[in-house]
């Protein structure tokens, strides 16, 4: 039955493109059009069938880090883009998440991240042995999307550009107090701190990162003007001139950002300028993979801009920009990709063969969701008033972007005027 019930998916899902799909009875169907390079798909594992069926997001995902199927090549990258590009022309997108509504409703709930469970859900992911993101990150450790000028361009250089880009977004003076929400291993804000001659403070729920952020920081000689908080954002206080968050907006849960934005109102100054750089939907509402809640990112969720800006109009914060980076993150996630792939004997060390899969299965599904799935970057920056930016975004390419040369600043005239 369950072979029966397969083959109708795989006929209503593969109209484009050409699948060879090989049961475990011996029985082989072919799916699509012809076109294209062939993908073929060879189920071992008898119960599979059934699982795909029935959940084929998670199936398809745990199948793999299993073995219960293979490839030919092993091209996943093939394969995931077959279905992806078939799925984004909305025939039968429902072959995803077969229950959508019933995973709407958990999804919320899944969502719901107090700070207990923000930290939880965290230190699953971002907890991991430091010396695994070092096997693909840049040098900077920036674990978000970074910005290609050209295709030509180094992870390196893209993630730097990345930075300056954002810099400029928020139009920093030296000894302007910052805030990271989300600081990551303390990238952003030792640049900011560095390059700008900015005043900041990050502040993570990973217990990792916090260790090695500050490590970063003491070893740049930027202890005075750089703290790392092991804080939720909700506890902050005080006021700040420049709020910065990037890659955490995707970790608040949709339950919880009428909270988050009024926090930003909250601590931001008057004249003050936030830029938030989020993962996000081109097109309407949708569900988390289950696969990745699982596995990768759990209580995480991607919006679509139609479910963020009402929160936004709720604070009186004024949205002043937003731009929408597209294939930016499909670049970024290939070389990481690459990255990971020529390190899996040191990430089998550091685990094993099926964590291995697990990843490799992450990064690949993420590139082809960004490619073919509707999948961008939202950077939405907004202020107090509407004239606390520029009027045109002229101001954001006056300058060549790049790493600058460090500010020199008088930190104790620094800290009298910002009152502290």
């Amino acid at each position: 039955m369950w072979d029966i019930l397969l083959d109708r998916l795989c006929r209503s899902l593969i109209r484009q493109g050409s699948l060879v799909l090989h049961l475990p009875g011996g029985t082989e169907h072919r799916y699509g059009d012809g076109s294209g390079v062939p993908v073929t798909m060879r189920i071992t594992d008898p119960a599979l069938p059934g699982r795909l069926v029935r959940a084929p997001d998670l199936a398809l995902g745990e199948g793999y880090m299993d073995q219960a199927y293979a490839l030919d090549n092993d091209d996943l990258p093939g394969f995931l883009a077959l279905l992806l590009r078939n799925a984004a022309t909305g025939r039968a997108d429902w072959w995803r998440f077969p229950l959508a509504r019933a995973h709407r409703l958990w999804g919320k709930a899944q969502e719901w991240n107090p700070a207990q469970r923000a930290r939880a859900n965290v230190a699953h992911h971002y907890d991991l042995s430091g010396a695994l993101y070092d096997l693909f990150l840049d040098q900077d450790r920036q674990y978000s999307c970074a910005y290609f000028k050209t295709p030509d361009d180094t992870l390196e250089q893209a993630q730097a550009q990345k930075k300056a880009h954002i810099a400029a977004k928020l139009r920093l003076k030296p000894g302007m107090r910052v805030l990271d929400i989300g600081c990551g291993w303390g990238g952003m804000a030792i640049t900011l701190a560095r390059d700008h001659g900015a005043r900041v403070l990050g502040v993570t729920l990973s217990e990792e990162q916090h260790r090695i952020a500050l490590d970063r920081v003491a070893a740049a000689g930027l202890s005075d003007r750089v703290e790392i908080r092991l804080t939720d954002y909700r506890a902050v206080t005080g006021q700040f001139d420049r709020i910065v968050s990037v890659g955490m907006f995707e970790h608040v849960g949709r339950p919880n950002y009428g909270t988050y934005f009024k926090k930003v109102r909250d601590l931001l100054h008057p004249d003050g300028v936030a830029l938030i750089h989020t993962i996000g939907r081109s097109g309407t509402p949708g569900i988390t993979s289950p696969w990745i809640s699982k596995y990768i990112f759990p209580g995480g969720y991607c919006p679509a801009l139609s479910e963020v800006m009402p929160h936004v109009q709720t604070t009186g914060l004024f949205t002043t920009d937003i731009e929408v980076w597209r294939l930016h993150y499909a670049t970024t996630l290939l070389h990481w990709r690459q990255r990971f792939e020529a390190n899996l004997d040191a990430a089998a060390a550091l685990y094993d063969a099926r964590f291995c899969r697990m990843w490799r299965y992450y990064l690949i599904s993420s590139e082809m969701t960004f490619r073919h799935f509707q999948q961008v970057v939202f950077q939405i920056q907004l202020a107090q008033r509407q004239d606390a930016v520029p009027l045109t975004r002229d101001y954001l390419y006056a300058a060549p972007e790049g790493p600058q040369r460090p500010v020199a600043v008088d930190a104790a005239k620094d800290r009298r005027s910002a009152g502290v």
